[in-house]
């Protein structure tokens, strides 16, 4: 059993030499690795711009807010709607500005540039596909949470998931929104926002004909299809093959709602794992466990920023030893 003891951070009780200490073991670390395990949670895409409040939320669903009084994302997608068509209004929307647009900030750009050479795989609790689009190659990638571009069945009378795009294109389109020649969303100028899909672009199932939902692990509905089994086994055969040589856990942006996926799993991993090193970049809570304070690099600061140092010459730096 771990203690969840804080261990360094950069921000949090030491000064910013001592960040920069933290940042250039990290460079060190990944530089030495044989292999990288990246595990991601959502603070990796608040980083690249993928905000789900204020203005960004104000752009897409101010009209939600005017009627429903809601001034977030989360809330809007938990929202009872009375209908399907306003409930498909919403999400198709939620879907295609999460899912199908880039995200604001090259931060999985610059993480992709600095793990392509290396053995790596990539363990993520985000649903928005972003590491995909960055380039990374699909083969090493394990969404265990689901993917906003995937619909299935709400019941669910079977293990498979439907492509949505372009029927949450339709969806999109019929309330008044178009796309440039890059695919990204325009809000109109001119026309007023509908709130509301026509009926017969309602999605359900094609086997019992029930409504049909995101493929989000919500609760025990979420359908675990062949492309899911078969990147979880690819996971699984990952790191049965590099348990002994030199692995470098980095997790990005992961918290305490699901620790037992990601955090709690690269902690274990890195204290039995002989060449193990453990590092964690998030704005808050970049901690590790006593157990293995002498392999762990916390850094408590902007993901993209570190990133993007770990690009730069490094500093003249002597005391690279972890702190005690």
């Amino acid at each position: 059993m771990f203690l969840r003891t804080r261990t360094t951070t950069s921000t949090e009780g030491f000064s910013q030499i001592d960040g920069n200490v933290q940042t250039e073991r990290l460079k060190q670390a990944l530089q030495k690795a044989e292999a990288v395990i990246i595990g991601a949670g959502a603070g990796l895409s608040t980083s690249a711009g993928f905000t789900y409040s204020g203005e960004r939320f104000e752009k897409w669903f101010g009209d939600f807010r005017q009627v429903h009084g809601f001034s977030d994302m989360y809330s809007g997608g938990f929202f009872p709607y009375k209908t399907l068509e306003e409930y498909w209004a919403y999400w198709s929307r939620y879907i295609y500005i999460n899912r199908y647009m880039d995200a604001p900030l090259p931060v999985y750009q610059i993480l992709y540039d600095l793990v392509k050479e290396k053995d790596y795989f990539v363990l993520t609790t985000n649903v928005d596909h972003c590491f995909q689009k960055a380039g990374f190659d699909r083969h090493r990638l394990y969404y265990m949470q689901g993917d906003y571009g995937l619909f299935q069945c709400s019941l669910p009378c079977h293990k498979k998931t439907y492509e949505n795009k372009e029927v949450v294109k339709k969806m999109l389109q019929a309330q008044g929104f178009s796309f440039d020649a890059r695919e990204n969303l325009i809000v109109p100028q001119q026309q007023k926002i509908c709130r509301k899909i026509p009926a017969e672009l309602v999605p359900y199932c094609p086997v019992c004909k029930r409504p049909m939902t995101m493929n989000l692990r919500c609760d025990m509905t979420f359908v675990e299809d062949d492309g899911w089994r078969m990147a979880e086994k690819r996971y699984e055969d990952f790191l049965h093959r590099h348990e002994k040589v030199r692995t470098l856990f980095l997790e990005l942006g992961t918290g305490y709602n699901t620790p037992g996926i990601i955090k709690y799993n690269f902690w274990h991993r890195t204290a039995t794992w002989p060449d193990a090193v453990y590092a964690c970049i998030n704005k808050k809570e970049a901690c590790a466990p006593e157990e293995i304070r002498k392999k762990s690099i916390c850094v408590e600061a902007d993901i993209g920023a570190v990133l993007e140092k770990l690009y730069q010459p490094s500093p003249d730096i002597q005391a690279l030893e972890p702190h005690q």
